[in-house]
């Protein structure tokens, strides 16, 4: 690394959960999708607390990918479900590699291939016109998916009154409106019309590092992209490195990974999400990345 020292930065403790009031006219069976990602479990540092109300059952199940679903049968009524954890994230900030390269399609891992495709909310088609025109001139690899970011950070308004369930990354373009999964839906889809492999992420991402803002905390989406050998994190909604993640699934899109998944009719009346520290926490800095060099400092706010 050419002398340079690789920064230690204290982890910081969350406290991380979320409360789900869900009202069924008939018993419906339910998924859950608020634990921790399976590559998390080493970093839980409480035992994760379930609680129904009414009392049910549940079992935790995980699927391919490593996401950790709880699966209920609701009954008729309001169900209340909460989930409760404590776990221990790096004080350091999401890696930041400027060098990192484009991987070559032909030299692609052959599991990234179907994080080209379209997915439900990611249509490719419609956009790769506008992919090329817009990015094509940015040299590939880290640049080109910086620069991706840039422009959605820059032209989609965050609006929660732009919400809308079957909305895709084409229609985020066109209203230049949305939430953090449309910020990413809409990264994504650049990505892959551009060669890019891209796959979206749900997590817990509270205030940790930032100023304490007015917005109620959410679940938050981001997104990692395939360049040189490994996967890196990228934030179109935030656009600025991000200490306290929490991952809780990996998908081709928001289809793959809801929150909830009701396999009946639901109404979701009650909705909560906690992801706070719990312990002194440093101010964060960039990760320095052992082959990369160190990153600038993110600005804050």
């Amino acid at each position: 690394m050419q002398g340079r020292e690789l920064a230690v930065v204290a982890a910081v403790l969350l406290a991380i959960g979320c409360r789900l009031e869900i009202r069924c006219a008939t018993a419906t069976p339910l998924l859950a999708l608020v634990h921790p990602h399976s590559s998390l479990l080493a970093d839980l540092r409480s035992p994760e607390r379930v609680r129904l109300q009414p009392d049910h059952t549940y079992e935790l199940l995980s699927d391919s990918a490593g996401n950790r679903w709880s699966r209920l049968m609701a009954s008729a009524g309001v169900t209340t479900f909460t989930y409760e954890a404590r776990i221990e994230r790096p004080g350091s900030t999401d890696p930041v590699v400027p060098a990192a390269r484009a991987c070559a399609v032909q030299a692609l891992p052959v599991d990234t291939y179907p994080l080209l495709n379209p997915s439900p909310y990611c249509d490719a088609a419609a956009l790769m016109a506008f992919a090329w025109t817009t990015f094509a001139g940015v040299p590939a690899g880290w640049g080109r998916v910086q620069a991706i970011c840039d422009w959605v950070h820059e032209h989609i308004r965050f609006d929660y009154g732009a919400v809308a369930p079957e909305k895709t990354a084409s229609d985020t373009l066109r209203d230049r409106a949305g939430v953090c999964r449309d910020f990413a839906h809409l990264a994504i889809t650049l990505c892959r019309c551009l060669n890019i492999p891209a796959r979206y992420c749900t997590g817990y991402l509270g205030y940790t590092g930032i100023p304490v803002g007015e917005a109620p905390v959410d679940f938050s989406a981001w997104f990692e992209v395939f360049l040189e050998s490994r996967w890196h994190v990228f934030d179109a909604r935030h656009n600025i490195p991000r200490c306290g993640r929490v991952l809780i699934a990996r998908g081709r899109d928001a289809a793959d990974v809801p929150f909830l998944r009701s396999f009946g009719a639901h109404e979701l009346v009650g909705f909560a999400v906690t992801t706070e520290s719990v312990a002194a926490e440093p101010q964060a800095e960039p990760v320095v990345d052992e082959q990369r060099g160190r990153a600038a400092s993110p600005p804050v706010g």
